[in-house]
């Protein structure tokens, strides 16, 4: 197996002198395709600033990200906008849907941003997947927090990435329907043969993955 994802001696680090914070402090790691990866931290460990880098939605002060071999920064900020958007699905703590459309205008949106034709039988399929087929044409609004989790994962299947990346994706939810969520999102990796990487502060979570990466102060250190 490749790695899909590839860090390189990442660094980045936030004031100065005696206030430096380092929050990324020369971290290498790989994933593998079709791997189930949880990097699991304390608060302030520097995880969600890790994902962010890996995502290509902060720069780090020095270092290398490379997805599918690529090196990501070093692509301008308008290419690396297509290539985020093309090649990475990103799932947020707090889901991220545009309120003013409905479940399947959300789910296919990153494609029509892209200029490619919808394969409705295969969004369909995800849909069916996640069990949201009878809450197409609803608003998020109308939604539970647990369903506009559920349509956020099938927006990051629907354009078929390289990748995914999920901030705390169950942080505002209830531990049954986070459950419930957890369970969907790995069922749907493994069925559409996605790679994950996941931050969670939640061990049971990070017990469904397949590796499991700790990170403090801004270093892996398992």
């Amino acid at each position: 197996m490749r790695a899909i994802l590839e860090t390189v001696d990442l660094v980045k680090y936030y004031g100065e002198g005696e206030n430096t914070v380092r929050a990324i402090d020369h971290t290498s790691l790989s994933v593998q395709g079709g791997e189930f990866t949880a990097i699991v931290g304390r608060s302030g460990s520097g995880k969600s600033t890790l994902l962010h880098m890996l995502g290509g939605l902060d720069r780090p002060d020095s270092g290398k990200v490379y997805i599918e071999g690529r090196d990501i920064f070093a692509l301008k900020d308008e290419r690396l906008a297509v290539f985020r958007r093309r090649k990475i699905g990103f799932i947020f703590q707090d889901y991220n849907l545009m309120p003013a459309l409905n479940v399947w205008e959300n789910i296919v949106l990153p494609i029509g941003l892209d200029g490619k034709k919808v394969n409705q039988d295969f969004v369909m399929d995800i849909v069916k997947s996640i069990g949201m087929e009878d809450k197409l044409h609803s608003l998020p609004n109308t939604l539970s927090g647990g369903q506009k989790q559920r349509v956020a994962i099938a927006r990051a299947l629907a354009s078929k990435p390289a990748i995914i990346l999920a901030d705390e994706p169950t942080g505002n939810l209830d531990s049954k329907t986070e459950m419930e969520v957890i369970s969907i999102l790995k069922n749907c990796v493994n069925k559409y043969g996605q790679t994950l990487v996941m931050i969670t502060h939640d061990e049971t979570i990070a017990q469904m993955a397949d590796r499991v990466i700790i990170i403090a102060d801004g270093k892996v250190v398992k």
